[in-house]
C-alpha cells in the first residue's frame, strides 16, 4: 500500500505542480462563441443571432454565456447592418470622389487645350471648333467630340499639307466678316441657343476663355519698347472683386467672340449682358463713393474698348471716351498714382488728350497737377510719348481761342483793335508751341537711343496697300518711301507728333514764312500714312486703335477723290476685316476734330 501510494504521488503530484508553475500567467480562455456553435464546434461570427444559427433555422437559441467585463460582448445584427451600410457608403463615396477627380482632371486638361486653341488659333479653326461644340451631344460625348477635334487640329498643325485650311478659308473668306448676317441664316438654331445658354449660365471656364481672348486683343503682352498695354489685363485680374466689372468683362467678351467667329447668337447673348452692365454702371456713376472706385473707371474704359468693335451707335465711342474723361477729372490726379487707376490713366492718356482735341476746349489735363502728380510716386516713368503729350495737351486751348476769335469776327460786335489784340495773342501762342514741338523732336526723336525712323522703298505686296501721293511741284502721282521704326512706341509717338502739328497748323493764319502752310500740312499728313503699314503689320492685337485718331486727322488733310484718301479707305477696310473693328469700317467720323463737328457727349 505504501508503495502504491508513493507511486501515485510520484505520478500524479509533479504534473499538477508543473501546471501550477508554468501556466499561472495565462488568462482563462474567454468564451467568444454562442452556446450552439460551441456545442457544434463550428466557428461563430459573434453576431447575435449569428450566421450559423440563422442558417440552421433557430436564431432564438443563439445565446452567449455571460463572461467577464473584459470579455467582448456580441454585436447585434442591427448594429452590424448599420456598420456594413456605413462602410458601403464610405467606399462608394471614395469611389465616386476618385472617379469625379479623374473626370475633373480629364476635363481640365481638355479645357486647357480648348483654351489654347481658342486663344491662339486662326479664326477659321476657331469657327470649326465652335461648330464641333454645337453639334456634339451632352455629357461625355461632348468632350469626346472636342477631344477628337483638338486631336485633329494637332495633326493639322504637324502636317505639311495646309490645303484643307486654305480651302476652308477660301470658301468662307468672303463671308468671314459679315456682321450683318441674321440668325435665320445659320443652322442648328435650337442646339446653338442651348449651347450659348450653357456657356453663359454654367460654364465658368468657357467664359474665362472668352475673357482671355478679349484681353489678348485689347491688352496684349508687349515689351516696354512697344508701349504699355497692360491696363485692361490688370483690370481683368481684379474683376472678381466687383460684380459690375465681372459682368462687364463677361458681356463684352462674349459679344466680341461672337463677332470674331461670325455667330450672331453669341453677339446677342453678349449684347443682353452689355445692356444690363450699362444700367448698373449708370447707378454706380450716380453713387458718390462707387463713382470713385477703380472698378467703375475700369468698367467705363472696358466699354470704351468694346465700342471700337461693336459701334452700337454713331456717337457711342465718343460718349464713352468723353464720359471716361469726365470721370477721371472727378476722381482727381491723386487717385491715379498707383495700381490699375495709374495704368488706366497713363497708358490711355493719348485717348484723353485726343478727346480734348476733338472737343476743341481747354482741358484740365493741361494743369500742372495732372502733368506731374500721377507720376509722383514713381509707379511708372514718363517716356518720349508722355513728354510729347505734355505739349499736345496745350493745343485745345489754342483751338478754343481760334474758334472764339472767329465767332467774334462773325458777330461784328467787337472793335478792330480788340480783334487785333486777340489775333496777336493767338499767333504768339502758336509760335511758342510750334517752337517747343520742334525742340522736342530734336531732343527726343533725333537722339532716340535706337535711332530715328528710317525710309525704305515702298514695294507692292499682298499684305498692305501702297501709299501714293502727289508731287506738289509737278502734280504727278508718285510713290514715296515708307517709314520703318525701331519700335512701336516711337511709331505711335511720331504719328501723334504729326497729328499735333496738323491740329496746331489749322489755327496758324500768319502771313509770314514761319507759318505752317498747306504744303507742310500735306507733308505731315503723308508722314502719318507712310507710317501705317509698319505699325499695323507690327502691332499685336488691337493696339492699332492707338492710331485711329491720327488716321482721321490725316483723312481731313487730303482732298476728296485723291489717291491719298483712296489709300486711307483701303486701310480702313483692311483693319475692319482683319480685326473686326467697326470703328475703322465706318470712317471714324465721330473722331473728327474740325471746328463745329465734335459729337455730342
Amino acid at each position: 500500500m505504501i508503495t502504491h501510494d508513493s507511486r501515485a504521488l510520484l505520478v500524479s503530484g509533479p504534473p499538477r505542480e508543473k501546471r501550477a508553475t508554468v501556466v499561472p500567467s495565462q488568462a482563462p480562455r474567454q468564451v467568444r462563441s454562442c452556446r450552439v456553435c460551441r456545442l457544434r464546434k463550428v466557428k461563430c461570427d459573434r453576431v447575435k443571432p449569428c450566421h450559423a444559427c440563422c442558417a440552421h433555422g433557430y436564431p432564438s437559441k443563439c445565446v452567449y454565456e455571460p463572461g467577464t467585463d473584459e470579455d467582448p460582448q456580441p454585436i447585434s445584427q442591427a448594429d452590424e447592418i448599420r456598420n456594413l451600410r456605413a462602410e458601403i457608403r464610405d467606399l462608394t463615396a471614395r469611389l465616386n470622389n476618385s472617379e469625379r477627380r479623374h473626370r475633373s482632371e480629364r476635363r481640365q486638361a481638355q479645357l486647357q487645350r480648348l483654351f489654347a486653341t481658342i486663344r491662339t488659333a486662326p479664326l477659321e479653326l476657331v469657327d470649326r471648333l465652335i461648330n464641333q461644340l454645337r453639334t456634339g451631344s451632352s455629357g461625355s460625348n461632348e468632350w469626346e467630340g472636342t477631344e477628337a477635334f483638338l486631336h485633329q487640329r494637332s495633326l493639322d498643325e504637324n502636317s505639311d499639307d495646309s490645303s484643307r485650311d486654305n480651302d476652308h478659308y477660301a470658301s468662307h473668306g468672303s463671308e468671314g466678316f459679315d456682321f450683318n448676317r441674321s440668325p435665320s441664316e445659320s443652322s442648328d438654331d435650337s442646339s446653338s441657343s442651348s449651347s450659348i445658354i450653357s456657356i453663359k449660365n454654367s460654364s465658368r471656364p468657357m467664359l474665362d476663355v472668352f475673357i482671355e481672348r478679349f484681353v489678348d486683343a485689347f491688352s496684349p503682352e508687349v515689351d516696354i519698347k512697344s508701349g504699355q498695354a497692360g491696363a485692361l489685363r490688370r483690370a481683368a485680374e481684379i474683376r472678381m472683386f466687383s460684380p459690375l466689372l465681372m459682368d462687364a468683362f463677361e458681356g463684352v467678351s462674349v459679344a466680341f467672340f461672337g463677332r470674331s467667329v461670325q455667330d450672331p447668337r453669341f453677339v446677342q447673348s453678349g449684347s443682353e449682358m452689355y445692356g444690363r452692365v450699362l444700367r448698373n454702371l449708370q447707378n454706380a456713376l450716380f453713387d458718390p463713393e462707387r463713382s470713385k472706385a477703380e472698378s467703375t473707371l475700369a468698367t467705363v474704359i472696358l466699354l470704351m474698348a468694346f465700342e471700337s468693335v461693336a459701334r452700337t451707335s454713331q456717337a457711342g465711342l465718343a460718349s464713352h471716351v468723353f464720359g471716361a474723361v469726365r470721370l477721371i477729372e472727378h476722381r482727381g490726379p491723386d487717385n491715379h498714382i498707383h495700381g490699375v487707376e495709374h495704368l488706366l490713366f497713363t497708358e490711355l492718356r493719348p485717348y484723353w488728350v485726343g478727346a480734348a482735341l476733338v472737343s476743341r476746349q481747354p482741358s484740365f489735363l493741361a494743369k500742372e497737377d495732372w502733368i506731374n502728380v500721377p507720376w509722383s510716386a514713381g509707379t511708372s516713368k514718363k517716356d518720349i510719348l508722355h513728354y510729347l503729350l505734355d505739349l499736345t495737351v496745350e493745343v485745345p486751348s489754342l483751338l478754343a481761342e481760334y474758334d472764339a476769335l472767329e465767332a467774334t469776327r462773325q458777330s461784328r460786335i467787337a472793335s478792330a483793335h480788340e480783334i487785333t489784340v486777340k489775333q496777336a495773342a493767338l499767333w504768339n501762342g502758336v509760335t511758342n508751341l510750334t517752337c517747343r514741338f520742334l525742340q522736342w523732336k530734336i531732343d527726343w526723336v533725333d537722339a532716340y537711343p535706337d535711332g530715328p525712323p528710317k525710309e525704305v522703298p515702298a514695294e507692292p505686296n499682298d499684305q498692305f496697300p501702297i501709299f501714293r501721293c502727289r508731287d506738289l511741284r509737278t502734280g504727278a502721282v508718285v510713290t514715296p518711301t515708307k517709314f520703318v521704326y525701331p519700335d512701336l512706341r516711337l511709331a505711335q509717338t511720331m504719328c501723334l507728333y504729326y497729328t499735333s502739328r496738323l491740329m496746331l497748323s489749322t489755327v496758324d493764319t500768319r502771313s509770314d514764312d514761319e507759318r505752317v502752310g498747306p504744303a507742310q500740312q500735306y507733308a505731315l499728313g503723308c508722314g502719318i500714312c507712310r507710317t501705317l503699314e509698319w505699325y499695323i503689320l507690327t502691332a499685336p492685337g488691337n493696339m492699332i486703335n492707338r492710331l485711329a485718331f491720327p488716321v482721321r486727322v490725316a483723312w481731313e488733310v487730303f482732298p476728296d477723290g485723291g489717291p491719298e484718301r483712296r489709300f486711307i479707305y483701303d486701310v480702313l477696310k483692311l483693319v475692319e476685316k482683319r480685326h473686326s473693328l467697326g470703328l475703322w469700317g465706318n470712317g471714324m467720323s465721330e473722331l473728327s476734330p474740325r471746328a463745329g463737328s465734335p459729337p455730342s457727349a
